[in-house]
């Protein structure tokens, strides 16, 4: 079957598109190789990182609207909700436009697809099955169909100098928040260096700041906790659990530090839980592999970053050199018996803030974000802090554990973002969207990857493919006007 679009990764970005796909008569089909739909968004990220509400519109203001009327609101977006309540708004989706997903379709790690000239003819699974279409979208967090096709990326920090940034590169001046308690020894015995350092410490940054590196921001699971007695399991001590491994933990404990993870509320008395100060659920330094591993290997690193965090929990709720009263804090939460009950309660989803990133002939920046450069071709708005996590942990020039790279900026307003970043180079591929891991630097990735501005952005993608087809044309000529016209119609916010 040839389909108008193929659409590789049931995200929320996948789905968006997909049902734009549908309203405008398209035959899609989407692709998902886990046996979920959703990623992070019904993946435990019931704490909506909307940056200015106002910004967001169209299908993606339509899921949080549903969400709003499960929670028994006529119209009011709910930006607080449980995972399984996201998930249902997906299926909702899914039955209402009749969307054709495929679930445990990976792409062939051997031999991905076949390209004639600068376009995918068909790409291949690991299942053996071919799907050919005219269009195609890598709507995945890790970016792997855009590096089958060929198509230019970037992984790590620029340095500032390529882009004429501030804040990208290594950063140690502006890591203040999310910061380790000042004095924390990085010795395996304290105060002897030649004890070694402790596990996942470097001995220093690695270079001065604004510096490009190979580096990735850190990734975690968004946790969704509950302290409810009749819909609680507790979390055991993982297999494989070394204390050595939490040491920093206690030291920053004996610093004073008193959090460790978010219990952000969502309703029925769970939560969406993420990182908090020095050391929380990031793992930091663990995941720079993760964009050019293979799936074997990101099992791997999945598992070790699962492994952390449930051992960071039983540390908190167990361990005797934790005091009483932090043990009490913590003691109550557990995982929800009534989610992710397909994965023993535990989200299948790890939150890849970035992998690869496509390099087009626009690439976003920061001088986008804060509206310095303009951009002519919007096809929504991000309106995010510019918001790096942690990169790495390294001795200071005191002699102390500190951790490196989390870049927190607040914006003026919102900002937006250019069509042309969401497709590759005409001579590496004309007939491919890339709305996820869209074109942009370090720091400006930072700000657009929040799961509003993904709908948004396979909203438009999807759109943008509609008159890509009508017109027998490269993605890269899509008419703008006529893009943007569309848009308007189906209520997107452009500016």
């Amino acid at each position: 079957m040839m389909y108008d679009l193929v659409i590789y990764g049931g995200t929320s970005a996948g789905l968006a598109a997909a049902v734009q796909a549908s309203r405008l008569g398209l035959r899609a089909v989407v692709l998902e190789p886990s046996a979920r739909l959703g990623g992070l968004s019904s993946g435990g990220l019931g704490d909506t990182d909307f940056g200015d509400k106002s910004a967001i519109g169209g299908l993606s203001l339509d899921f949080y609207r549903r969400l709003g009327r499960r929670y028994g609101t006529d119209n009011a977006a709910a930006w607080l909700f449980e995972p399984k309540e996201a998930l249902a708004v997906f299926r909702e989706w899914v039955e209402e436009y009749g969307l054709d997903v495929r679930f445990g379709e990976r792409l062939d790690p051997i031999d991905p697809l076949v390209k004639q000239g600068s376009r995918i003819a068909a790409i291949r699974m690991e299942s053996g099955r071919s799907f050919s279409g005219r269009m195609y979208m890598d709507a995945g967090y890790e970016g792997d169909l855009m590096k089958a096709a060929g198509v230019s990326y970037a992984t790590g920090r620029e340095s500032n100098s390529v882009y004429g940034e501030t804040y990208n590169g290594i950063q140690t001046a502006n890591a203040v928040k999310n910061q380790l308690p000042h004095g924390v020894d990085p010795y395996v015995v304290k105060g002897d260096p030649s004890s070694g350092l402790l596990p996942g410490v470097n001995p220093d940054a690695g270079g001065p700041d604004g510096q490009g590196d190979h580096r990735i921001q850190a990734y975690c699971y968004r946790m969704c906790l509950t302290d409810d007695p009749a819909n609680r399991v507790f979390v055991e001590r993982p297999d494989g659990y070394d204390e050595r491994d939490y040491e920093l933990l206690f030291r920053a404990i004996e610093q004073g530090e008193q959090i460790f993870f978010k219990l952000n509320k969502v309703p029925n008395r769970k939560t969406d839980s993420n990182n908090d100060k020095g050391f929380s659920t990031d793992y930091i330094g663990c995941n720079y592999d993760y964009p050019e591993a293979s799936y074997a290997e990101r099992d791997l690193i999945a598992a070790a970053h699962e492994r952390h965090q449930r051992g960071l929990i039983w540390t908190l709720q167990h361990h005797p050199r934790v005091p009483d009263q932090l043990r009490a804090f913590y003691a109550p939460w557990g995982l929800p018996l009534d989610e992710f009950e397909e994965n023993g309660h535990w989200s299948p989803q790890l939150y890849i803030r970035e992998a690869r990133r496509m390099v087009g002939d626009f690439v976003m920046n920061e001088h986008h974000i804060f509206l310095r450069s303009p951009v002519a071709d919007a096809i929504g708005q991000g309106s995010y802090t510019m918001d790096s996590h942690n990169v790495q942990r390294h001795v200071s020039a005191e002699g102390f554990a500190v951790n490196e790279g989390d870049v927190q900026i607040k914006l003026k307003g919102p900002y937006p973002i250019s069509y042309r970043a969401i497709v590759p180079k005409e001579e590496e591929c004309a007939n491919l969207f890339v709305p996820v891991c869209l074109s942009a630097s370090h720091i400006a990735y930072g700000s657009i990857r929040m799961e509003p501005v993904f709908m948004v952005l396979g909203q438009s993608a999807a759109t943008a493919a509609a008159l890509a087809l009508e017109a027998d044309i490269p993605v890269q000529a899509v008419d703008y006007a006529a893009l943007r016209a569309q848009m308007l119609r189906d209520g997107q916010v452009l500016a």
